[in-house]
């Protein structure tokens, strides 16, 4: 008796349990907690967090990789010809399958179709100056590639940990996974957790580089877009990013097609489908798979730490490099045009968290001031702008 009680005990798995998975789990429970108790990002943060809780339970094997067997069956040496049969002789892990969705493109270009149905490129139509502003909150990304290299990582390692400047997880997953999936796991932790901190990462940053009368200007009401400016843009955009960095085409695509379909109105329910049922299963893949990528094996290295240090400054580079083009252009600008250097920081991909941030930011100053669909000028910009930057990055390093 005694023996079988001492097998099940060591079949458990609170006998293999090391310092470093129990590390792990404490940080998942950290994350759900800032997800449930915080309200801190929890569509992110919540399946993030117990993704990571999953694949750090010891024995589940909810990550292993299934194993093929090849198995010949006939081969004729005369005519050349092999038949092989690939029979799966071990089944892998229920989250090992769902990340095969980051590895292979997958949930990113749908990701990003998602999030195409759901957003109104109306403020940046009506506001093209934006555009300068989203581009300007890119420059964090090749900044912090230089410091990547100086670090001593690769080229394609320094593409996929810069990328992380442009608050954009789908962007982020996409391009490591061409061009260094050994990161992968690393990476998409690092670009999620600082999409879902936007609210306490910019601020301080906007502040230090704004005055209080820069920060309590009143922007003009945007012009109303037309719908055929609207079915244009989507078309227009597609087909000028795709030709100059075919690279980019599968995110760009995905976005500008699922933006077709809101502004069409004539496809409904695919529309809604895009922006609801498919989002949201996607959503929860993507988060479930990419928590469950940081095992402690993975996670626990120097090589996580500088990713995480070098993602933070990529992005508040980007933070400060779009609200400090903002002061520069109102050098040039008639004092009723104006731009709230707030909104400049808004020019990061995390939407609309960013866009949100630069209107309570201005509102904290002067509560009459409603900054949101001014910032949403650079911050759509900016998901075409990570978009780009990711395109160029595979270009050169792909």
């Amino acid at each position: 008796m005694s023996h079988v009680i001492g097998n099940f005990l060591s079949s458990t798995g609170f006998a293999a349990l090391t310092w470093q998975a129990v590390l792990m789990l404490v940080i998942s429970v950290v994350l759900i907690y800032l997800a449930i108790d915080k309200g801190f990002e929890p569509l992110l943060l919540l399946p993030i967090g117990f993704g990571m809780l999953l694949t750090n339970l010891p024995l589940a094997g909810l990550m292993e990789a299934g194993v093929d067997k090849l198995t010949i069956i006939d081969s004729n040496k005369a005519s050349g010809v092999i038949s092989v049969v690939n029979e799966l002789q071990q089944p892998g892990g229920l989250l090992g399958y769902f990340f095969k969705g980051d590895e292979l493109g997958i949930f990113p270009p749908l990701i990003f179709m998602g999030v195409g149905a759901m957003t109104d490129f109306g403020p940046l139509i009506a506001d093209p100056k934006s555009l300068i502003l989203g581009a300007a909150a890119q420059f964090g990304i090749f900044f912090t590639f230089m410091g990547a290299i100086l670090l001593g990582f690769n080229g394609q390692e320094a593409s996929s940990i810069a990328i992380i400047g442009g608050a954009d997880g789908p962007t982020s997953i996409y391009l490591t996974g061409q061009l260094a999936p050994h990161m992968l796991g690393q990476v998409a932790v690092a670009a999620y957790s600082y999409m879902a901190l936007v609210p306490i990462i910019q601020p301080p940053i906007m502040k230090a580089l704004t005055t209080k009368n820069e920060r309590v200007i009143k922007m003009p009401q945007m012009r109303k877009v037309s719908k055929k400016e609207k079915i244009i843009f989507p078309i227009l955009v597609t087909l000028l990013v795709s030709l100059t960095l075919p690279d980019a085409a599968p995110l760009i695509g995905m976005l500008m097609f699922g933006n077709l379909m809101k502004e069409s109105l004539v496809v409904d329910r695919l529309t809604k489908t895009a922006q609801n049922e498919l989002m949201n299963i996607i959503t929860i893949l993507l988060g479930l798979s990419v928590g469950a990528s940081a095992s402690a094996e993975q996670f626990l290295n120097l090589a996580t730490l500088k990713i995480m240090l070098l993602g933070l400054i990529a992005f508040a580079i980007g933070t400060a490099t779009g609200v400090l083009m903002a002061k520069l252009m109102n050098l040039f600008l008639k004092d009723e045009n104006k731009i709230n250097p707030l909104i400049g920081s808004a020019g990061v991909s995390a939407v609309p968290m960013a866009a949100r941030v630069s209107n309570v930011v201005g509102q904290e100053a002067d509560p009459s001031n409603f900054l949101l669909m001014n910032a949403m000028g650079p911050n759509v910009s900016g998901v075409i702008g990570s978009a780009v930057a990711a395109g160029v990055l595979l270009t050169l390093f792909g």
